[in-house]
């Protein structure tokens, strides 16, 4: 019923109870996961998941926190690694202002060579952005200019202005239990005019556990209270937007259904 499109199953919290969690996943209807790499030294286990479970795929990137521990990672090191078939997307990447983990000019150097990874592959960029909406979308925008490429806002929480550039730019967004939260009141706005065909759903796991899982370490199987929850601020069924959600995964995540017709074999 639900495509967990955002979860890191080798975090602390998560990894230590794998199968487990896997299994409570598949349990609660999650019938896909996509397992978010963040730094260098996860790839290869991020990537194992997915080799070894036919239910979870993987991504290849850099979180803006590690974007000074890894000058190194440009855009042919994340294409070559993105080549796995198992691999279907790039990032998480972006910007995080709100933190200054590293450098913010090193941080915009590693996003953009995210960017031209994704415009390469044609694989979609996933995006992190927090406090940094301007510089965010500037980037996107010029980027944008030199060839399109595909994408989502991952644990959407900016503004309303912001996911109107985002879609503008044929961007999906994706929600997680934050919207489930009581001071989430702007963000359950937006979060109800959101295009249908725009629209991806997340846990973040092992962060941000909806109600009524505040307090635990979040975990593939609450992306249904996620859904939940959405479904009946947008007004319509859980399975309705299980089916849509899922089906919009498909159409972004396109590797999920086989070779990139007209990309680069990966």
């Amino acid at each position: 019923m639900f495509i967990d499109s955002h979860c890191h199953l080798v975090y602390k919290g998560l990894v230590e109870q794998q199968a487990d969690v896997l299994a409570r996943a598949r349990a609660a209807g999650v019938t896909e996961m996509l397992n978010i790499s963040t730094r260098e030294s996860e790839w290869d286990a991020v990537v194992g998941v997915a080799e070894r479970e036919p239910d979870v795929w993987a991504s290849i990137g850099i979180h803006p926190h590690e974007a000074d521990a890894h000058p190194d990672v440009d855009t042919a090191k994340l294409v070559e690694r993105a080549r796995h078939p198992r691999v279907v997307a790039i990032g998480e990447t972006g910007l995080d202002y709100y933190y200054d983990h590293s450098d913010r000019d090193q941080q915009r150097l590693s996003f953009r060579a995210h960017i031209a990874a994704s415009r390469e592959t044609g694989l979609p960029l996933i995006v992190h952005t927090r406090e940094a909406e301007d510089d965010t979308a500037a980037i996107l925008g010029e980027e944008m200019t030199k060839g399109i490429f595909p994408g989502v806002i991952h644990c959407f929480t900016a503004s309303d202005a912001f996911a109107d550039i985002a879609l503008n730019l044929g961007f999906y967004i994706s929600i997680s239990g934050i919207v489930t939260f009581k001071n989430a009141g702007d963000l359950q706005q937006t979060a109800t005019r959101l295009p249908e065909d725009r629209l991806l759903i997340e846990t973040d796991s092992p962060f941000l556990a909806p109600v009524p899982h505040r307090g635990k370490p979040c975990e593939p199987a609450f992306v249904g209270d996620t859904a939940r929850f959405l479904a009946n601020l947008r007004g319509t069924s859980v399975e309705q937007l299980g089916e849509t959600t899922s089906a919009n995964f498909r159409a972004l995540f396109t590797k999920t259904k086989g070779p990139l017709l007209g990309k680069p074999a990966i």
